[in-house]
């Protein structure tokens, strides 16, 4: 097995790979968290999609939740605040890192970036608890990638009541075909 940090040509063992830590990068590490920081670009577009078009005018979604601009949520949004464009790349970026940093956290095993980037967006959506709890990430330690991107498409359900929403049938399948991208490589 090898050590945790190190990147490969057809993935990146992401365990231990961190874009926000602070700690000295080491080779390695370095070229670990530069592949965290691709899967990241890849996962970008697919957010910003999903994720509203970067309305900057605080507002209530689907669940209720207080959210801005590309999906951000948390104590500083209030709704009806209008943000600027600057605070909601910050916001993005920001968040990116911090879901793709729980997600490698919860993974023991190698993925390819297209893969990584897929559950970066998934968690991104339901929550890094949502994803290490989820039978996606219980798949993909497990090694079967075809199994954790196909049960993505499980994750179709919001609100209370639970209904199903087209727009996360469409936004996992765009995550689906992207993990899946990742098993041709």
């Amino acid at each position: 097995m090898r050590d945790a940090g190190v990147a490969t040509m057809t993935g990146v063992r992401v365990r231990g790979a961190s874009v926000t830590s602070g700690e000295p990068v080491t080779r390695r590490a370095g070229v670990a968290a530069v592949a965290v920081a691709g899967a990241i670009a890849l996962a970008a577009p697919l957010v910003m999609a999903w994720e509203g078009d970067g309305d900057r005018i605080g507002y209530l979604d689907v669940v209720r939740v207080p959210t801005a601009c590309w999906g951000h949520t948390g104590s500083g949004v209030v709704v009806g605040r209008r943000y600027d464009a600057a605070q909601c790349r910050v916001w993005l970026n920001d968040d990116l890192r911090r879901h793709a940093d729980g997600v490698a956290r919860c993974l023991t095993v190698d993925l390819p970036p297209q893969s990584f980037a897929a559950f970066v967006s998934f968690a991104y959506n339901v929550g890094v608890d949502g994803f290490c709890r989820s039978q996606v990430r219980r798949r993909a330690n497990a090694g079967n990638l075809a199994g954790a991107c196909a049960a993505l498409s499980d994750w179709v359900y919001a609100g209370r009541p639970a209904r199903r929403l087209q727009g996360l049938v469409n936004r996992r399948a765009a995550e689906r075909r992207l993990c899946e991208r990742g098993l041709w490589l």
